[in-house]
């Protein structure tokens, strides 16, 4: 992994074969933005809630990256990142949905704004996921 960092913005390069999760969650953030995401994956775990449980389906790749948001917050006490992707087949057809699992393939390049003053918490609500709750740091907690 490359990085660049400035107090509010982050630009990280992923390189080939990768674990897409364990190295953005290694970067501890805990009130952030994914603004943009290109590369590829492979070996992909894709996710659809169907109001009960997540649905999960494999894809084998390589697939491009059209389209990664996403925002870190904190559960639990630690760091935890929450993605949508969609990903471009070799055919022309598209999948995407809540990213599960991802390997890099050849490279990742992603920009994650940082949100000061900002705490996301994740808290398990009664239909079985982790909401998000967001709150403003007051002043005097603010370093």
């Amino acid at each position: 992994m490359q990085l660049a960092e400035t107090e509010t913005e982050l630009v990280v390069r992923l390189q080939d074969g990768e674990n897409f999760f364990e190295k953005l969650q290694s970067l501890g953030l805990c009130a952030g933005a994914i603004v943009s995401g290109i590369g590829m994956m492979r070996d992909v775990t894709l996710a659809f809630w169907n109001g009960r449980e997540y649905i999960q389906h494999h894809v084998k790749g390589p697939v491009e990256v059209l389209s990664l948001q996403g925002n870190f917050s904190k559960k639990e006490g630690q760091s935890f990142l929450h993605c949508h992707v969609v990903l471009g087949q070799e055919d022309g057809s598209v999948v995407g949905g809540h990213l599960m699992r991802a390997t890099v393939n050849v490279t990742n390049e992603i920009v994650i704004q940082k949100l000061s003053g900002i705490e996301l918490d994740r808290k398990l609500e009664p239909n079985g996921l982790y909401g998000l709750y967001p709150t403003r740091h007051s002043p005097a907690s603010m370093p």
